[in-house]
C-alpha cells in the first residue's frame, strides 16, 4: 500500500562586431512594464502516510463516506474530524470485542488491520474538516462541481428539544469529558456535528449497558440524567454546529 522538463535554456550570444547601439533613456516609472506575477503556489503534495490513511480508508467509504461523513442518516457515523486517540481506542475495542458491532469484527481483525494501520487511517480521518455551511458557488460553476462540493457539507439539522435546559445539563454533566463545544477531548469522542439518531443510539446502549459509557457502569452519570434533559443536550449539540457555520460566514 505504498505509493510512490528539464528545461535546458539556452543562451543565444551574438556576435557584436559594431559598436553597441546607445543605451534608450530609460521610461518613467508609470511607464514601465509591472514585474511578472509570481506563479501561484502548488498546494502540496500529499505525504506517504496521508495516501496510505486514504487507501486504508477506501474500504471504510463502503459504509462511513469517501469523505468520513458517515450514511443512511446516522445508521453509519460520522468519522471524519472525530478525535484520534477515540477512533483508535475503538477500532481496538471491536477487534477485542469489547465493542459488540458484528459488522465490525472482520474489518478489524490483526490480519485485515494491523496496529500500524489503525493509527494511521485514525490520524488520517481525524485529519478531514467538513464544512458546515454550502460554498459559495461562481456562477460559472457547473452542476457537477456544486454536486461535489455539497458532498463534503456536513450539517446536521435541528431536532426539538428545550435548548437552554440542554446546555445547562451539558455544561454541569458532559463539558468535562467532551469539552465545552462537544469536541471531545483526549479519548473522549467529538458530539458536535454527529447525527443525532446515533447519538441518541449510543445513549440508549449505554443505558442498557450493552456499552459502557463510563467507570461506574449502569450507574454512572447517564443514568441519572433525566430523559428529556438527554433530548434537551441532543437539541443543544445541534446548535453548536449551527454557531459553527455562523462563524464560517
Amino acid at each position: 500500500m505504498r505509493v510512490l522538463p528539464i528545461l535546458l535554456l539556452g543562451l543565444l550570444f551574438a556576435g557584436a562586431q559594431a559598436a553597441p547601439p546607445k543605451q534608450a533613456p530609460a521610461r518613467p516609472a508609470s511607464a514601465r512594464q509591472p514585474p511578472a506575477a509570481e506563479a501561484p503556489t502548488a498546494a502540496p503534495a500529499p505525504s506517504a502516510e496521508e495516501e496510505k490513511g486514504r487507501e486504508i480508508n477506501g474500504v471504510c467509504a463502503a459504509c462511513h463516506g469517501e469523505f468520513g461523513q458517515g450514511g443512511k442518516r446516522g445508521e453509519y457515523p460520522r468519522l471524519a474530524g472525530q478525535r484520534a486517540a477515540y477512533l483508535k481506542d475503538q477500532l481496538k475495542s471491536f477487534r477485542a470485542r469489547k465493542r459488540i458491532n458484528l459488522p465490525m469484527y472482520p474489518y478489524t481483525q490483526e490480519r485485515e488491520l494491523p496496529d500500524e494501520d489503525i493509527e494511521t487511517v485514525s490520524e488520517f480521518l481525524a485529519g478531514i474538516q467538513l464544512p458546515t455551511r454550502p460554498p459559495d458557488f461562481k456562477d460559472t460553476d457547473d452542476a457537477l462541481t456544486r454536486l461535489l462540493a455539497m458532498e463534503r457539507v456536513m450539517i446536521i439539522p435541528r431536532v426539538e428539544g428545550d435548548v437552554e435546559n440542554g446546555k445547562k445539563v451539558y455544561q454541569k454533566e458532559c463539558f468535562s469529558c467532551h469539552g465545552r463545544t462537544g469536541r471531545g477531548r483526549g479519548k473522549f469522542p467529538m458530539l458536535v456535528g454527529q447525527y443525532t439518531s446515533y447519538l441518541k443510539k449510543q445513549v440508549d446502549a449505554y443505558l442498557k449497558g450493552e456499552r459502557p459509557h463510563d467507570d461506574e457502569g449502569t450507574t454512572g452519570i447517564l443514568n441519572r440524567i433525566a430523559e428529556k434533559d438527554i433530548q434537551d443536550i441532543l437539541a443543544y449539540l445541534t446548535t453548536l454546529q449551527e454557531a459553527e457555520a455562523a462563524e464560517a460566514k
